[in-house]
Parts: structure tokens; C-alpha cells; sequence
């Protein structure tokens, strides 16, 4: 009965909601000829597309403010001349987004940046972004090999000029810092970038005082959390509602392999999908970056893999954002239960959702468990990757750093939340019905 009552308590809140925010929306696109993200917010609940939610509209207000600020703004005008002259136009606040998993941080950050109406503005993951950084600066190193000067070059101002030339507004998704050479570089390229006047709108599951926290030499990456600061507004977004989680519904696509041990569901799928395909099923081989990475079986634009494939073998990101190139549905079979003693493979399977999910790729797997303890954070003794690594870098257990998150692993528990949320969502029809390619 009670919980009866707050049901119908909850949808008669709602209900009032929706009318405020139906009367709100009407009266606010009467007020003003531009389109801006509360207006898209607004109708995007007004047509049922989402659910009214008090804290996702009050982020959504600080999103406008920065829209409304940018309207008149030109970086052109914090050129050169302006800074020798001393006449440098302010630069607008950007906004950095925080909260748990499936709050809707990706989803706000996205309408933001469809309702700008210029060029030179990007959307990309921050992973991504991290490495084409690295990309820019090794070939910025090679164009200079040659130079005989003495003097000491520093390849991040031109990289940051490249970057700022082509965008002014960058849209960071999954704003995170787990790898020591990114955080040792990112206060010198945000504070280019921001002198050249790039606004950022960023998202990410931390706070920025907890970025890279417990990382190697985190006292050198600490002043650039003061940089981001700066220059962002940072929110909280948390409603304590993870959307991805409501959305599972239709078809199975996660399957427990004690439940199938007869028939295998996944070799069916993997026929019904193939046969949509002009294809034969053969070996595929890649060259990335100079290497070749052979998988067993795949047919057209599916392939039919496992988790042994894709993360024993020593891949990273660019291996796997190139399969989202040629494959728009991915089998993934024998999945474990990971937990901590299998981090360099858990920390690959991280990597690989990330990339599938930001290329909108589908996903079917088979596992030992069950998708909700897929990931286990018990850990009795360090593996030998971990002992190997303390021992390179000359680090005994009882020293400060051996409680490194490289070590701890904390990083990893962390981020599997994200994976798990992205798992769910990615098994729901919506989604399969939204990026279905055959």
C-alpha cells in the first residue's frame, strides 16, 4: 500500500513538472528567436523523449548561459595584435559536468553541442582526443628532428595552435586521466589552449579534485586541475537515476553460458546476422600502426570473436577503435568474471566497450556470470604484471607510491561502473534499433 502511494505520489510530481516545464518551454521559445539547449531539453520532454528531471534541467540552464555567452564570441579577437596591445577579449566559461553513470551528462552535453550553429567546434571522446595529442606531438617532433638549434623545443604550443585552429568549442565526453603521460602534460596544452581561447564543455564520472587520483607523481599533475577550474564552471549531476539501466528491455543479447550449455545462441545469432552479409566466413587480418592483428572469424561487417582475442593479446584503443571501422556488430564469447588479478585484461575490456560504445557499435556476449557480477573487486595478492612494473620502476610496497591506483587498482573499479551501465544500455532494442546497419 505504501509503496503503492509513493508511486502515485512520484507520477502526480511529475505530472506538475511536465506542466511547468510545457508552459516554460512555450513562453521561452515566444521570448526569444534563437534555438538553444533548454529549448531542446524542453521539447525533448515535451514529445516524451525523456523523462522531466529537476537536476538534468538546472545543468541544463548553466548549459544555455555558455551558449548565450558564445553567441558574440570570436577567438579571432584574442589574436596576436590583441595580446601585444593589451586589448584580449575575455573568454567565455566553460562547463564541466560530473556525476554517476546514466545521469544524462552525454546526453546534455550532446544537445549543447548540436545547437551550435558553427564550424570550428568538435565533439570527441577524451581518450581519443589524448591520442591524436600524442599522434600531433610525435610528428611535430619529427618535422623538427632536423633543427640543429641548441635551444630546447617545446612541441606543445604548436600542437595546441593546430588544435585550437580547427576548433574553438571542444566538447570533451568521458573527461578522465588514468596514464601518467597524459597527466603530465595536460596543464601545459589546456593553458595554450584556453590562451587561445578555446571554450572546453566537458563531462566525466569525477570531480576534477579527483582526477587522477592515487596516480604516479600526482603532485605534478595538480596545478592543472586549478587550470580547468579557471576556466569551467564545474556542476554536479547526480539524480541518483542511471536512464541506461530503464532502457533494458527487448531481445537477449547478454547470454550465461550455464544456461546454454546444449545449444549455443550466439552461433545462431552469428548465422542470422551473416546471412545479410555479402560475405564469406574467413580469418580477417588488420595492420594498425604496423602490426597485424588476425581474428578467426568474421564475415562482412560481423565478427565473431572472443574476450581471449580481444584482451589476453596486448591491443589498446586503436586496435580496437579500428574494428568499429569494419565491423557494425560484434560476437564476444567467454567472457569471466573479472576481478583484479586479471587487471591488464580488465583494463582492456574497459577500453574495448569505451571504443564500441563511442562508435555506436553493437555488441553480443556470452559469459561465465551474469551481467550485474561481471566484475569482481576482490584481490588477494598482486599479479605479475604489477610486481613487474614496482620492480622497473624501483617501488617497494611500503613507499607512497606503491598505493598508486596503477597498483591498487582503484581505477579499474571505478571505471567498471561505466562499463556496466554502457553493457546494459547497449543491450536494449533502442539501441540495436538506432545503430542497426544490416
Amino acid at each position: 500500500m505504501a509503496k503503492r502511494f509513493l508511486h502515485k505520489l512520484r507520477c502526480v510530481a511529475l505530472t506538475n513538472y511536465q506542466q511547468k516545464i510545457t508552459f516554460s518551454v512555450k513562453a521561452r521559445i515566444v521570448d526569444t528567436a534563437r534555438y538553444g539547449p533548454l529549448d531542446a531539453l524542453y521539447e525533448k520532454i515535451d514529445k516524451g523523449e525523456l523523462l522531466p528531471d529537476p537536476i538534468q534541467v538546472k545543468v541544463c540552464e548553466v548549459l544555455q548561459r555558455v551558449y548565450d555567452d558564445i553567441e558574440e564570441y570570436n577567438p579571432a579577437d584574442n589574436g596576436i595584435f590583441s595580446r601585444l596591445f593589451g586589448s584580449k577579449r575575455k573568454i567565455p566559461k566553460g562547463l564541466y559536468i560530473h556525476g554517476a553513470v546514466g545521469g544524462g551528462k552525454t546526453m546534455l552535453m550532446d544537445i549543447f553541442h548540436n545547437c551550435c550553429d558553427f564550424d570550428r567546434k568538435s565533439r570527441i571522446h577524451f581518450h581519443s582526443f589524448m591520442v591524436d595529442v600524442h599522434q600531433k606531438i610525435h610528428e611535430t617532433k619529427q618535422m623538427t628532428a632536423t633543427n640543429t638549434s641548441k635551444s630546447r623545443f617545446d612541441p606543445i604550443p604548436p600542437v595546441a595552435d593546430r588544435i585550437s585552429n580547427k576548433s574553438w568549442l571542444i566538447c570533451f565526453d568521458e573527461f578522465q586521466v588514468t596514464d601518467i603521460a597524459d597527466a603530465m602534460i595536460l596543464k601545459r596544452l589546456f593553458t595554450q589552449l584556453f590562451e587561445d581561447g578555446v571554450v572546453v564543455i566537458a563531462t566525466s564520472n569525477r570531480s576534477p579534485d579527483d582526477l587522477y587520483k592515487n596516480g604516479l607523481q600526482r603532485s605534478n599533475f595538480v596545478p592543472f586541475i586549478k587550470v580547468l577550474k579557471d576556466h569551467c564552471t564545474v556542476i554536479n549531476l547526480d539524480s541518483g537515476i542511471d536512464y541506461r539501466q530503464k532502457g533494458v528491455v527487448g531481445d537477449q543479447r547478454y547470454f550465461v553460458k550455464s544456461e546454454h550449455e546444449q545449444d549455443d545462441p550466439l552461433d545462431f545469432i552469428f548465422k542470422y546476422l551473416t546471412s545479410k552479409e555479402n560475405d564469406t566466413v574467413r580469418p580477417k587480418t588488420f595492420t594498425i600502426l604496423g602490426r597485424d592483428v588476425t581474428f578467426r572469424k568474421a564475415c562482412g561487417g560481423v565478427l565473431d570473436t572472443t574476450f581471449e582475442e580481444l584482451c589476453d593479446r596486448p591491443l589498446g584503443a586503436n586496435d580496437y577503435i579500428h574494428l568499429t571501422q569494419f565491423f557494425h556488430t560484434i560476437i564476444i564469447r567467454d567472457v569471466p568474471q573479472l576481478n583484479l588479478k586479471l587487471k591488464s585484461q580488465a583494463r582492456r575490456f574497459i577500453t574495448l566497450i569505451d571504443a564500441l560504445y563511442n562508435h555506436k557499435t553493437r555488441i553480443v556476449i556470452s559469459s561465465d556470470v551474469p551481467l550485474n557480477q561481471l566484475f569482481s573487486p576482490e584481490k588477494t595478492e598482486d599479479d605479475d604484471d604489477t610486481r613487474i612494473l614496482m620492480d622497473d620502476l624501483k617501488i617497494e610496497k611500503t613507499q607512497a607510491d606503491a598505493s598508486a591506483s596503477i597498483f591498487t587498482g582503484d581505477e579499474e573499479i571505478f571505471a567498471f561502473d561505466r562499463t556496466l551501465s554502457r553493457l546494459s544500455e547497449m543491450q536494449t532494442q533502442e539501441y540495436w534499433d538506432k545503430f542497426g546497419k544490416p
